[in-house]
């Protein structure tokens, strides 16, 4: 790391410990030539998530999609943006804890799905019923009874 006083690049570590937010480590250094002491940040490198659609075509991860599909879905609920954007997070942090960096639009709607269930029912059946492409309102009550002896 570069001393931001004379430019050297031989710094010594003296502390580290995690930022507030917890995504990342903050370092304080200081630098072997002139003594100068800084603060870095090392963060964890976030790879493109990329979602592959029903037809094959690939497109990146795109939170305010999902964020669109949500907000629709719990028209009139009680449930804040907050919440939302949380559960949002929850999905993402999966994927990329997991070393996903490819997802099948399907398995993301599924992760959605049940990150969805456990804040608000009504939510969950209103997103699936358009996630799923329910054809009739037979496979709509399919989805109700399931829901029910879950």
């Amino acid at each position: 790391m570069r001393c931001p006083n004379c430019g050297c690049d031989d710094s010594k570590v003296i502390d580290s410990r995690p930022s507030e937010s917890h995504e990342a480590i903050r370092r304080r250094r200081v630098c072997t030539a002139c003594g100068c002491r800084f603060t870095t940040y090392e963060r964890r490198e976030e790879l493109p998530l990329v979602v592959i659609k029903s037809d094959g075509r690939r497109e990146p991860f795109d939170r305010q999609k999902i964020m669109r599909g949500l907000v629709a879905a719990t028209v009139k609920r009680d449930l804040d943006v907050a919440q939302l954007d949380a559960l949002i997070d929850s999905v993402e942090n999966e994927l990329r804890d997991g070393g996903i960096t490819e997802v099948p639009s399907k398995r993301l709607g599924e992760m959605v799905l049940l990150h969805l269930r456990d804040i608000d029912d009504v939510a969950y059946v209103r997103f699936a019923s358009v996630y799923r492409e329910f054809k009739n309102l037979d496979e709509f009550s399919e989805e109700l009874r399931r829901l029910a002896n879950e």
